[in-house]
């Protein structure tokens, strides 16, 4: 069983930084405090979707041949 430190990561019981450390157990993620005696299993493990943003969103063909007006504004 490996044990690894969560770099950054604050105790929800103690408050205390870089003091919790994350293993699998019988396939469940199990992160403890070695300062207190908090532990919690992850009920999940679901991977988080992908943010959008204008680089991987798909646009339509439609929109691809539609012409935008620039107004360009002198400074005064």
């Amino acid at each position: 069983m490996v044990k690894r430190f969560i770099a950054g990561a604050v105790c929800p019981r103690c408050g205390e930084m870089d003091r919790l450390m994350s293993y699998s157990k019988d396939g469940q993620t199990i992160r403890e405090c070695v300062a207190c005696d908090f532990s919690e299993g992850l009920v999940a493990n679901v991977a988080p979707s992908e943010l959008e943003t204008r680089v991987n969103q798909f646009q339509d063909e439609s929109d691809k041949d539609q012409i935008s007006v620039v107004n360009i504004i002198e400074p005064k």
